[in-house]
C-alpha cells in the first residue's frame, strides 16, 4: 500500500520557513541585486537619461577591490577582521577548553558557580561593557596605572585604545573575556558527556589524567572544537556591535579597529560629510557574506569530513 504524503510536516514548517524566507533569504538575495547597480551623486539609483536604474553589473565590486576610494578602507578591513579572528581562535578557544577541562573534573567543588562567574560577561550589554572599558582603560582616571604602580611598573602604562598599534589587541582582549563563557559551555558539555566506561577503561589500563584527556577526550570532542571554530569566525566577521561601543563609527585611531561591519555601516549610512551610499554598502555586505560563506564551505569540506572519519 502506497504511503499518503505526510503534508502535516508542511504546516508546521511552512510557518518557520516563510518567516525565515521573508527577513533572511529575500533581504540577502535583493542586497545582492542592489550591489550589481550604481548610484548618482543626488543618492537615487537612478540613470538621468532613462529614468531606469542603472545596471553596472560587477563594476562595484571592482571599484570595491581596485578603486582606491575604497579599496583601501575595503582591505584594510579585511585584514584587521582576519587578526580579529585569528585572536579569538587562539586565545578564546584554548582558554575556553581549558576551564572547561579544569571544571569537568568530578572533585572540583562549587563548579556551578565557576560556570556561572563565567558566563556572566557573556550576558551583559555590549553597550554597558564598552563603555566600562573606556572608563577602566582611560589614561586619565583609569585602573592599570594604579595596579601597575603598585607593583612598580607604573612605566609600561599606555593609553592602549588611543594607539594604533595596540587598539585592535585590546578590543579584541576585551571581546575575549567577555565571550569566553559561550567556548567553555560547549567544550564543557562535550567533555560531560563522553561515556564514564571509556574513561574507567582508560584508567584501568593505568593511563594518566593528561594522557587521558589528550588521547581520549580531546579525539572525542573534535567536532565541538570545530563547531566552535566556525561559530567564532561567523561571529566576528559579524562584529560590529563592540566596536561601534569603544571607538565608536570611526573605528580610531586612524581606523586600527576597523571590520567589516564598520565598514559597511560607514558605507551605507555615511559618516561625517560623506553621504551614504546604499549601493556600495549592498556590496560590502554581499562580499561579507561571500568570505562567511567560503570560510564554512571550507570548514564543511575540507575539515569536518575528515573529523567525522577521524571519530568513526
Amino acid at each position: 500500500m502506497k504511503k499518503k504524503f505526510p503534508f502535516h510536516i508542511i504546516v508546521f514548517l511552512f510557518p518557520a520557513c516563510f518567516i525565515y524566507s521573508i527577513f533572511m533569504i529575500y533581504p540577502l538575495i535583493d542586497t545582492m541585486r542592489v550591489s550589481l547597480y550604481t548610484q548618482n551623486l543626488l543618492g537615487e539609483n537612478m540613470d538621468d537619461s532613462t529614468g531606469v536604474r542603472a545596471f553596472i553589473g560587477l563594476r562595484n565590486y571592482y571599484d570595491l577591490f581596485f578603486n582606491d576610494t575604497w579599496s583601501w578602507h575595503f582591505w584594510n578591513a579585511l585584514k584587521n577582521n582576519i587578526y580579529f579572528f585569528l585572536l579569538h581562535i587562539s586565545i578564546q578557544t584554548p582558554v575556553g577548553l581549558l576551564i572547561a577541562a579544569f571544571l569537568s573534573n568530578k572533585e572540583l567543588k562549587l563548579k556551578s558557580t565557576y560556570r556561572t562567574l563565567i558566563f556572566l560577561p557573556a550576558m551583559m550589554s555590549i553597550v554597558i561593557v564598552g563603555y566600562i572599558f573606556n572608563l577602566i582603560l582611560s589614561s586619565l582616571w583609569g585602573i592599570p596605572q594604579t595596579l601597575l604602580g603598585l607593583v612598580g611598573l607604573e612605566d609600561y602604562v599606555q593609553p592602549w585604545l588611543g594607539l594604533k598599534g595596540s587598539a585592535l589587541i585590546t578590543v579584541s582582549l576585551i571581546s575575549i573575556w567577555q565571550f569566553v563563557g559561550i567556548p567553555m559551555l560547549l567544550f564543557y558539555a562535550a567533555l560531560v558527556s563522553i561515556p564514564e566506561e571509556i574513561l574507567d577503561a582508560a584508567k584501568v589500563d593505568g593511563s594518566s589524567g593528561y594522557n587521558t584527556f589528550w588521547k581520549i577526550k580531546f579525539p572525542l570532542i573534535l567536532p565541538t572544537i570545530g563547531l566552535m571554530c566556525v561559530l567564532t569566525y561567523v561571529g566576528n566577521f559579524n562584529a560590529f556591535d563592540l566596536i561601534y561601543a569603544i571607538k565608536n563609527i570611526y573605528a580610531g585611531p586612524e581606523f586600527s579597529t576597523d571590520l567589516m561591519g564598520t565598514f559597511f555601516y560607514r558605507t551605507f549610512f555615511g559618516y561625517q560629510h560623506q553621504l551614504g551610499n546604499p549601493t556600495m554598502g549592498a556590496t560590502v555586505a554581499s562580499t561579507t557574506f561571500g568570505i562567511i560563506l567560503v570560510g564554512v564551505l571550507i570548514y564543511l569540506y575540507a575539515f569536518q569530513k575528515r573529523i567525522t572519519r577521524y571519530q568513526y
